[in-house]
């Protein structure tokens, strides 16, 4: 595959309310659920590599050693993930030229994979459409792609609109890919509990 323009945002600003510590930091096979992330970004097609940070920014920011990323800090973040696409999207649209589309992604999804990244570029390119989901129980969410037409949309998103339902309003523009995996995220203790028994 050529040389693909095609950026993927990192969503790590959350503040974990509900899990009580940062879960950008907690550990699940010997590596942070934020670093994993970062690593199967690195490992995929996609170029520039966006980490947006927020509650626990300098904490979760020692996580982050390679250079080739460019960290954006969410003031913020308190507001949700919108506001944290819309940061991401600003510093793309504003740093970076020629860029497609933007793979949007969050931290909290242990079983991310370069494969899946990877997975949504091909469809990207083969498939004719400008929205490509993850498909897992029974929804269509992150990680997803979308193509440069949606910047100007996910630059100005609103607390009530997040981008599933920008994917939702959307649904003729949609090719869903299958990462039953998908569903599994880390939001409570509980949750993580259940991540490192298996």
């Amino acid at each position: 595959m050529t040389e693909s323009k095609i950026a993927i945002i990192i969503l790590a600003a959350g503040a974990s309310t509900r899990m009580g510590t940062p879960k950008q930091l907690l550990l699940y096979q010997g590596c942070s659920l934020l670093k994993n992330t970062i690593e199967n970004a690195i490992a995929s097609l996609c170029k520039p590599i966006i980490v947006v940070l927020g509650a626990n920014a300098e904490n979760v920011r020692s996580e982050i050693s390679e250079s080739a990323i460019k960290i954006v800090e969410n003031p913020d973040w308190n507001l949700g993930m919108s506001s944290s696409i819309r940061s991401g999207i600003t510093s793309l649209i504003t740093d970076f030229e020629n860029i497609d589309a933007v793979v949007i992604t969050v931290c909290d999804q242990p079983f991310i994979s370069s494969e899946i990244i990877n997975h949504l570029v091909a469809a990207y390119h083969t498939m004719g459409k400008s929205i490509i989901a993850c498909e897992y129980a029974e929804t269509l969410g992150v990680p997803v792609l979308f193509s440069h037409i949606f910047f100007p949309k996910l630059a100005v998103l609103s607390e009530d609109v997040g981008a599933k339902k920008l994917i939702k309003n959307h649904n003729d523009e949609v090719f869903s890919i299958p990462f039953p995996l998908g569903a599994i995220d880390i939001d409570t203790p509980q949750d993580y509990q259940k991540l490192q028994e298996n």
